[in-house]
């Protein structure tokens, strides 16, 4: 989680070990290297109590420190390894044809 320059905070900081007291002030114990990880590089997990002391410390929304991108997703493989259907071009193929029923002979 890299803090852009654009985001308005009421501290100066300028180095992760300057977030380490700030934290702590919020109940938040990190060590000086679990503050650099965190700040240096793309973390894989975040907590909600981490997140919102850090948006207390900066003055700033999650959006301002999370930037999310969307992407296709590919086709999944079924735990058979079966492929999914394909897509089908006509929706009539796929509805039912009505019973007919015939009497008794």
């Amino acid at each position: 989680m890299v803090v852009p320059a654009d985001v308005p905070g009421q501290h100066q900081i300028f180095t992760a070990t300057e977030l380490i007291p700030l934290l702590r002030e919020r109940g938040i114990d990190l060590s000086a290297s679990q503050v650099h990880r965190l700040v240096s590089g793309t973390p894989e997990r975040l907590s909600l109590q981490v997140m919102a002391a850090l948006c207390d410390i900066l003055s700033c929304t999650p959006a301002d420190l999370v930037a999310t991108t969307a992407e296709n997703a590919g086709v999944r493989k079924t735990a058979t390894g079966d492929l999914p259907a394909p897509p089908v071009d006509n929706i009539a193929k796929l509805r039912p044809r009505p019973a007919r029923i015939l009497p008794d002979a």
